[in-house]
């Protein structure tokens, strides 16, 4: 199947990129999230809108990006989340929460996209993820979780 991408997907292209992806990839996991829309000839109208916008959004040199990387990499992430007796969470840590931990610790502010966690954060203590500023540039962020 044939979709326009209309959020950055690791492995998979960024946003305004065509890509062809088996049926489905596309019709259970990409167009429900709205990471992509379906191709259409009208649709190619579109691509270069969403490119246009990426573009705004987007950190458009290598240096800048090496900046973000050192003031992400200098704050001290605390999270306060709910959590039963064993050290266990109620729920799980997620991208838009470390986001905002991220932006309440003085750290500049990131997108909740860009943030990569390799496995669920489920217990309390220290965490690493990362978050990918530029295809070339990603911050390792420590994130020390904590009972509310």
């Amino acid at each position: 199947m044939k979709i326009i991408l209309t959020h950055e997907v690791s492995g998979l292209g960024t946003a305004g990129d065509v890509v062809d992806v088996k049926d489905g990839y596309a019709r259970n996991y990409l167009i429900p999230r709205n990471f992509a829309i379906r191709w259409t000839k009208g649709g190619e109208k579109d691509v270069e809108q969403i490119r246009r916008a990426r573009k705004i959004h987007e950190i458009q040199t290598i240096e800048q990006a090496n900046d973000i990387k050192a003031r992400l990499e200098g704050v001290k992430v605390r999270l306060a989340v709910r959590s039963g007796d064993a050290g266990r969470l109620f729920g799980s840590v997620t991208p838009a929460d470390i986001a905002t931990a991220i932006k309440a610790s003085g750290g500049p502010d990131v997108d909740k996209r860009r943030i990569e966690l390799g496995t669920p954060i489920k217990t309390l203590g220290a965490h690493e993820t990362s978050v990918r500023l530029h295809p070339e540039v990603a911050a390792k962020v420590n994130i020390e979780v904590v009972a509310a």
